[in-house]
């Protein structure tokens, strides 16, 4: 008999052990205490306080590092392919740019001289500067031409773009979607509608969504910049108001079509003129109800990094300004292949005349 209750205790034992190794390994282990980051009084401050302030700062140094790399990685892929068909031709690069580009690049004619002269707005008699306008203008038509020759070799080539530019969490507002709200590119848009620039980007948007139905769409959120736009905030709360009733996109247009009736007139007269109910939209424009909710657009604007409008996440990446078609392009077609889990084999080199500032 104690043979048996030996036996059974040692086996109780042996499974106690056993669970609690098993409890050991599937628990949590315990999470460090904060530390803080500097004390005032004895009161401390920590890290999460902190990163409110600096996360605007740091996303955009990161993107700021993104583009000295892309432009280096950009430098270092052409450096290698023009070595790369040099040594196929069995000549020097330099003497390869001479043969293929700068050959090819005729003197400007006195008519193409005198254009730009008046273009640069220069000071003293035409005769005097003609020397140096010819010289500029050849300088910049070798500049271009060695470009496309870049992007031909490339387009040769088996390229693939595997330097990724960084990505922000940008959430979007189901209610304000133009397009297929499942589509597997999203672009997040903060705007400010007394802003002229995002005003001018709007024919850019629906070519945009147009060219790429169904698999794009567009997420609008509020930034008014008030301290130099003071009607940008009434009307970001009148198109809230006009989202009540169902026409937002509707209304945000009519908006951008007459950025001179933002004033509370203005605004109703535009409600009106969709068939709004009057006293609804008034009643919810005087209420300010939507105020909250604008700040806080504005407030993760500004945590993502962004300081001016219009500014747009494709994806999660960044795109600042009024940028041509081909920029949203190029953006664009990488997001869906990395949706598609293929690398970007297409590079596109935007040259300085398709940038707008």
């Amino acid at each position: 008999m104690p043979t048996i209750i030996s036996k059974v205790s040692k086996l109780y034992l042996a499974c106690l052990i056993l669970a609690t190794i098993a409890h050991a390994q599937t628990s949590d282990p315990p999470k460090p205490a904060k530390e803080p980051v500097a004390t005032i009084a004895g009161q401390p401050i920590y890290e999460d306080e902190l990163q409110s302030a600096v996360t605007p700062k740091l996303a955009q140094l990161r993107n700021q590092e993104y583009q000295i790399k892309k432009q280096a990685l950009d430098n270092l892929i052409d450096e290698k392919l023009i070595q790369a068909e040099a040594k196929k031709k069995g000549v020097s690069t330099d003497k390869l740019l001479e043969q293929e580009v700068d050959a090819k690049i005729g003197d400007p004619t006195d008519a193409e001289a005198y254009a730009f002269y008046l273009g640069q707005r220069s000071q003293g008699p035409f005769d005097d500067a003609k020397a140096q306008m010819k010289a500029s203008l050849k300088q910049a038509k070798l500049q271009r031409a060695r470009q496309d020759f870049y992007t031909q070799l490339r387009k040769g080539s088996q390229v693939a773009m595997l330097l990724q530019p960084p990505k922000v969490d940008v959430s979007h507002d189901p209610a304000r979607v133009r397009g297929n709200p499942k589509a597997p590119v999203m672009i997040v848009e903060f705007a400010d509608f007394q802003c002229p620039y995002c005003q001018q980007v709007e024919p850019t948007l629906k070519m945009v969504l147009a060219k790429n139905e169904g698999q794009v769409a567009i997420s609008f959120r509020d930034m008014p910049l008030t301290q130099i736009h003071p009607l940008a905030q009434g009307a970001a709360e009148a198109a809230r108001c006009a989202g009540e009733q169902g026409k937002f996109w509707e209304y945000h247009d009519a908006l951008f079509a007459n950025q001179n009736k933002l004033d509370k007139p203005g605004l109703l007269e535009q409600a009106r003129s969709l068939k709004l109910d009057d006293k609804q939209f008034d009643s919810c424009l005087t209420s300010e109800r939507y105020k909250t909710q604008i700040e806080q657009d504005a407030q993760d604007a500004r945590h993502a990094g962004v300081n001016g409008t219009p500014a747009f996440f494709i994806n999660g990446v960044f795109l600042n300004g009024n940028q041509p078609e081909a920029t949203f392009e190029t953006t664009i077609q990488d997001a869906l292949a990395v949706a598609q889990n293929k690398p970007t084999a297409k590079v596109t080199i935007t040259s300085k005349a398709e940038v707008t500032p």
